[in-house]
């Protein structure tokens, strides 16, 4: 279950941000640019071991997700959020490669907040905190 975002040192709204994706590269690019905008981020290379963590520590404000990854996809990751009774209130985005408008109107359907092409810049991630915060 989401919960209340904590503050940062700058009086700013701090979030705890989940990013998964299978590239330890994007997950270092990913990190870096949502610990710019003074977020706490925990990173993991798969939707099983999101499920994981998100069961130990729930308290997470925002899931992204790379789609192509192995043993889970990151639709199949948003269907297991967004079934859930605890989990479903996490907005999940979904990030990807490859601009295929019939999968981005798929992840959007199922309830993804946004849908972001990689890669991805300081302005998308800004973005998504304005209407976050």
């Amino acid at each position: 279950m989401a919960s209340p975002a904590g503050t940062a040192s700058d009086g700013t709204r701090e979030l705890h941000v989940l990013a998964v994706d299978d590239s330890s590269v994007d997950r270092a690019v990913i990190g870096k640019l949502l610990r710019h905008f003074k977020h706490r981020v925990t990173t993991v290379e798969n939707g099983v071991r999101a499920l994981e963590l998100l069961g130990l520590d729930p308290v997470v404000n925002l899931i992204i997700t790379d789609y192509w990854m192995p043993e889970m996809t990151g639709f199949e990751l948003l269907k297991h959020i967004k079934d859930s009774k605890q989990l479903k209130e996490i907005p999940v985005v979904i990030m990807s490669s490859e601009n295929e408008p019939t999968r981005i109107k798929m992840c959007l359907e199922e309830g993804a907040a946004d849908f972001l092409l990689k890669p991805v810049r300081p302005s998308d991630v800004s973005r998504l905190f304005d209407w976050m915060m």
